[in-house]
């Protein structure tokens, strides 16, 4: 991994870049102002058309790094510009894998890369998970390079003897054959499942330990982490639905898994340049000439019509033979989508749980919360009760705290009197309230 990363780093020549940042700050502008210190303004010019660090995996699994601009990978692969964009580490872009005419366009998390019937065109990354995923391309490609090599021998020797028998025979006999462009694929899924997973145990390792702990000591610190927690979970869960629905997507479309198969449309498109050159030969003046357009004057009727005829039967042969090889390639690809949908799909039940776990906790917080507040409201409602009675006392001493002179006031014991009196019906009033209290259920007493 460390002599893959050594070799992909791209050279710095400090001396040049010194020599040039020098120069742009000396060289004084047309107007006689300081130009804009750290300020690229050819890099802001051709930002669009500058060089990027591809690496490059061929069928052979030897990987190179090539610098290549934008618009000669657009020529390379026959692809549009907006495809490139969905690789292009400065655009945040969900998770997207397309099939086009000539490559398979696959933005998979940290794996942003071209696929081809050829080669892999993957950004220069220093990422780990890149690094993986070459290292594990090229030692998939190199142990299957010798099985691949038979598989294409028979395959190709089934078509052109025309045996249904020997055709099962061959394709029974090496079932985990994929071609170049699907085992690429088949990489890309399982390192942007893997990550997906990894990150999603990571997340369960540290939410069910600190939801368990806020259930037992509901504190602000605990709260901000269960916060932090689920952001990060709703973030991861969107992402891993993003991969998700973009395999069953391509699952659901014949037409998108058709297109995805490269290797057979190349060997089709070679199939009729050969089939081409091998049409039916007229001499004419000791001159030979290939099928080339005749004038209808000079041709007789009788070779126009045998050469329409075998081109009917030869384009009818030619749809049949490839809409079949479709079929089979839809279903192969079909069974690699599958097999990581299941995985992708586990990965997002596992997220749900935790997700509802996350959300019964919230609940039970929640039922706590409103334990305690029923629990002050209640308390806040026999201490106002309390008050009332002991107001009492000060209404009484009040209306014996007036000036006006009554006879009761010379006794000696009235004053005990008075108060014992207050205090029995303070206690009666206290118990009526809390009897109508728990008439009413508002106390469980």
């Amino acid at each position: 991994m460390s002599e893959l990363k050594e070799s992909l780093l791209p050279p710095r020549p400090a001396s040049a870049i010194n020599l040039r940042g020098d120069a742009a700050a000396s060289r004084p502008s047309p107007s006689g102002r300081q130009p804009l210190l750290g300020l690229d303004v050819l890099g802001l010019k051709k930002r669009g058309q500058g060089l990027k660090s591809w690496i490059r995996v061929d069928t052979f699994a030897n990987s190179q790094l090539i610098e290549v601009d934008k618009f000669t990978m657009m020529r390379r692969c026959d692809l549009p510009a907006r495809d490139l964009r969905l690789l292009d580490p400065l655009f945040v872009y969900p998770s997207t894998i397309l099939g086009r005419e000539k490559a398979i366009v696959v933005n998979l998390e940290q794996i942003r890369c071209i696929i081809t019937a050829d080669e892999v065109l993957l950004l220069n990354s220093l990422d780990n998970y890149v690094l993986r995923y070459v290292v594990e391309l090229q030692q998939r490609l190199k142990a299957s390079s010798v099985t691949g090599v038979w598989n294409q021998d028979t395959l190709e020797f089934s078509r052109r003897s025309r045996s249904r028998s020997l055709d099962n025979v061959f394709q029974n006999s090496s079932p985990d054959y994929l071609p170049f462009e699907f085992r690429a694929l088949e990489v890309a899924l399982e390192a942007a499942c893997t990550f997906l997973d990894s990150q999603a145990s990571e997340l369960e390792i540290e939410a069910y330990p600190l939801l368990d702990e806020l259930t037992s000591k509901i504190s602000t610190l605990n709260l901000e982490r269960a916060r932090r927690l689920k952001s990060r979970l709703v973030a991861l869960t969107r992402r891993v639905q993003k991969v998700r629905d973009e395999i069953e997507q391509l699952m659901d479309d014949d037409g998108d898994m058709a297109e995805m198969y490269l290797t057979e449309k190349k060997k089709r498109m070679e199939g009729s340049l050969y089939g081409d050159q091998s049409l039916p030969v007229y001499r004419s003046n000791d001159c030979v000439s290939l099928s080339a357009p005749v004038s209808p004057v000079s041709s007789p009727p009788e070779t126009r019509r045998l050469e329409k005829s075998l081109s009917v039967v030869r384009s009818r042969h030619d749809s049949a033979r490839s809409s079949e090889g479709a079929t089979e390639n839809i279903e192969e690809l079909e069974m690699l989508l599958e097999a990581y949908f299941v995985v992708i799909d586990s990965t997002l039940n596992k997220l749900t749980s935790l997700k509802e776990y996350i959300d019964d906790t919230e609940d039970f917080i929640s039922i706590q919360l409103d334990n305690v507040r029923n629990q002050l409201i209640q308390f806040e409602l026999l201490l106002t009760t309390a008050t009332f009675v002991v107001a009492i006392f000060g209404v009484v001493a009040g209306i014996f705290g007036m000036n006006f002179e009554i006879d009761f006031f010379e006794k000696p014991g009235a004053f005990k009197w008075v108060l014992t009196i207050t205090g029995v019906c303070g206690l009666l009033i206290f118990l009526a309230f809390v009897w109508f209290y728990k008439r009413r259920r508002l106390m469980p007493l």
